[in-house]
């Protein structure tokens, strides 16, 4: 199916999504109501189990086929370190950003909604928001376990120490093995054609889901608030382009139109997860050798969470204002640090950003209860975050690409040749 007819098919699907949610919602009993956002959800989640099919195997497969032709761990270290730089200024900005914008707009002054005790949180989880326990999470201890449970992290671990090894030995004892997992990468890669063929079913199931549960109504209470937000990403959605186009030039655009079907996906099922394989794939028409896409998709996915990252210095900020609690500037910056890390070790929990605000708030004494104020209107913020989350993985990949003179290479010769050759360390890095 082409890309741009499938685009098309899927914003007729979130169209229709609402239209079916809004009847759901307004014109029929409460009870059957709540049966057809029942039925509207089971779909949507079989679609969603058909994308976690295929990730780990995805992974695995493209992951170790990239790091065996890289062959060496200088070559893996060097694109690793330039991934996470640019994660790290990508970081700092968003929160910057979410910082600045949240202070000039002021979202939670005079919310005009009901405030929560400041007891009614008491059974909020946070202790997902635990460095040491995340760090000791990353090795995985079965393998297996890992693939099961999509332990993207994990799975990157092990992945990188049978590439490393596979590219030692691909010339010698190992060459029939790396020749078999390089071809189950376009296996892999046709498998998710075939499942990203159902994406504007799952679209349309999850739309309507929402509206059906939530209605329209939640939208005009918190208006200002999400009307806030979406501003607040436009203006990073530029910046990121922006610094994009400071190594890419004149293939940004190009880029960007490339992801626009995945970043589609993403906002309209606020997975992640479900737009990842439609993202490599897209990369990959892009010009992005698969060893670096293979590597640091994976990686982004992890660490380089940009809409997640400005949600948080939104969100803790809307709940101050909220309740009319002044923070002064070194509070605000001191937050922003500690977002920073803290967030670093909250990937692959479900709806991470609203774990890390409910950690973080209580440290400038703020309630926790505030969470609850945004609880019901989160699946449309993480819409955004999630379509911003695969932006920035989408042009830090290309970034990468373009530093490792990966980028629209013609053949596996040059594309080798290319990645051991040492590269000169960007001005930006610098």
């Amino acid at each position: 199916m082409k890309v741009n007819s499938q685009t098309t098919l899927i914003v007729v699907a979130m169209v229709l999504g609402i239209l079916a949610g809004y009847v759901c919602n307004s014109l029929i009993s409460p009870e059957a109501a709540t049966e057809a956002a029942g039925y509207f959800a089971m779909v949507t989640d079989i679609f969603l189990r058909l994308v976690k099919m295929i990730i780990a195997p995805l992974v695995f497969s493209t992951l170790v086929a990239g790091l065996a032709g890289m062959g060496d761990a200088g070559t893996v270290g060097r694109i690793g370190g330039k991934a996470v730089g640019w994660f790290l200024m990508a970081s700092l900005a968003s929160l910057t950003i979410g910082l600045i914008f949240a202070n000039l707009l002021q979202p939670g002054a005079n919310v005009g909604v009901p405030l929560p005790d400041a007891g009614m949180a008491a059974g909020l989880k946070t202790s997902a928001l635990n460095l040491k326990e995340f760090v000791t999470h990353v090795f995985p201890r079965n393998f297996f376990e890992a693939m099961a449970n999509n332990e993207i992290l994990q799975i990157l671990v092990f992945s990188v120490f049978v590439g490393l090894a596979l590219g030692q030995l691909r010339d010698t004892k190992a060459r029939t093995l790396v020749q078999s997992i390089e071809e189950v990468v376009p296996v892999m890669l046709k498998v998710t054609d075939y499942v990203m063929r159902f994406a504007p079913i799952g679209v349309f199931a999850a739309v309507a889901n929402v509206i059906a549960t939530q209605g329209l109504g939640v939208l005009l209470v918190y208006g200002k608030f999400i009307g806030s937000f979406y501003l607040t990403l436009g203006v990073l959605w530029v910046v990121l382009i922006a610094a994009g186009s400071l190594v890419l030039k004149k293939d940004t655009f190009r880029l960007v139109k490339a992801v626009r079907q995945p970043v589609l996906l993403g906002f309209s099922t606020a997975s992640s997860e479900s737009a990842y394989p439609r993202l490599m794939e897209q990369l990959k028409r892009f010009g992005v050798s698969e060893r670096i896409s293979g590597f640091v998709l994976p990686l982004g996915y992890s660490f380089n969470l940009d809409g997640s990252m400005i949600y948080t210095t939104f969100a803790a900020l809307f709940i101050a204002q909220a309740y009319d609690i002044p923070l002064s500037m070194d509070q605000q910056i001191i937050m922003l640090l500690v977002l920073m890390v803290s967030s670093k070790g909250i990937a692959g929990v479900p709806r991470s950003a609203l774990v890390v605000v409910a950690a973080v708030i209580p440290m400038f004494n703020l309630p926790e209860a505030g969470v609850l104020l945004i609880m019901g209107i989160d699946h449309f913020l993480d819409m955004g975050r999630t379509a911003t989350n695969v932006l920035g993985n989408g042009i830090a990949t290309g970034v990468v690409a373009k530093w490792e003179n990966a980028l629209g290479t013609e053949t596996e010769e040059e594309e080798e040749e290319a990645l051991r050759a040492p590269s000169p360390v960007p001005v930006a890095a610098e």
